[in-house]
């Protein structure tokens, strides 16, 4: 009987254990449930937020105003401008650069609707945008340039001698891509021409010859000719008549129509006259009867009857 009890008591004991195990299993149980809904919620919820950020991301708010100006910036104004510009639609231009100023007052936007305003012949809006341009950007090289082609036809040649001048210094300093010193020496000795400045115009045209860029003008050579001839310098004077002849001869293949053509053959047919008159100035009377020759040949290819009978009375008067 004894046995009997004790063994009750180790299975009493036993049970007991048990029931404290299954228990303490029963809270650790609980607590990882706890802790694996926790960390399911957190997930979820962090997955709402980033969903959320990113639909925001990729559908902005209707509140948000797109304005125009976002849409077409001032550099897309500008360029919509230059093919206006280029078309000859100077109205159109004009509103194209009206916004682009709205947006962004660039120098080169209040120079190219300066540009805009001249070919509409508002020269005094011109000079104002030309004279904003400057403002803006004290080394603008276009704009010096285009107020002093302004000045010109407003005659005010003092104040274009001046523009020039800065262009040129701009120019070497901070290079613009639509021009070039050869062209710019070139228009400075016209300036002088006109100023009858003679030594600073030959000057300044011996120069625009020498630089590399750009295409020589053949009225950069009857220019410098008409200046050597102010001064008396006849044979210099002759020699450039006969560089203009040559590079028309270069370029009128090349020309873009034949009014353009007719008129290069025109210039070279003046050029020829020219040079007759100042080879008769020093006794070259041969020389000058193959230059007046050479008029009426070109002028015989024109069908122009009045300068065929003025120059073939020349040639009378010569035999």
């Amino acid at each position: 009987m004894k046995k009997i009890k004790n063994t009750k008591k180790v299975k009493s004991t036993n049970v007991a254990r048990k029931s404290a195990v299954a228990e303490n299993c029963s809270n650790v149980w609980s607590w990882s449930i706890y802790a694996y809904w926790f960390i399911i919620l957190f997930f979820i919820a962090s997955t709402f937020y980033i969903l959320g950020r990113s639909h925001e991301f990729m559908h902005p708010r209707t509140n948000v105003v797109v304005t125009e100006e976002v849409l077409a910036g001032p550099d897309a104004y500008i360029e919509s401008a230059k093919a206006k510009l280029v078309a000859g639609d100077m109205e159109a231009a004009v509103a194209d650069l009206n916004a682009a100023i709205d947006a962004n007052a660039a120098s080169n936007t209040y120079t190219l609707r300066g540009e805009a305003y001249m070919q509409m012949g508002d020269y005094q809006k011109a000079l104002s945008d030309f004279d904003s341009a400057i403002e803006v950007d004290g080394m603008n090289a276009v704009a010096f340039y285009d107020r002093s082609l302004l000045n010109t036809r407003l005659e005010n040649y003092d104040a274009a001698l001046t523009d020039i001048n800065n262009a040129l210094a701009a120019q070497s300093m901070k290079p613009s891509d639509v021009l070039n010193l050869r062209d710019l020496y070139a228009k400075r000795g016209q300036l002088n021409l006109w100023l009858k400045n003679w030594q600073g115009a030959i000057g300044d045209y011996t120069n625009s010859l020498a630089r590399n860029e750009g295409s020589v003008s053949a009225n950069v050579y009857a220019e410098r000719a008409e200046a050597y001839t102010a001064i008396g310098e006849y044979e210099n004077a002759i020699n450039d008549y006969t560089s203009a002849v040559r590079v028309i001869s270069e370029q009128i293949q090349a020309a873009p129509s034949q009014e353009m053509r007719e008129s290069q053959s025109s210039n070279a047919m003046s050029y020829f006259e020219k040079s007759a008159a100042l080879n008769l100035n020093l006794g070259n009377t041969d020389a000058a009867k193959t230059d007046l020759e050479s008029a009426f040949a070109i002028a015989t290819a024109l069908n122009d009857e009045e300068s065929m009978s003025r120059i073939q009375n020349l040639i009378n008067g010569l035999n």
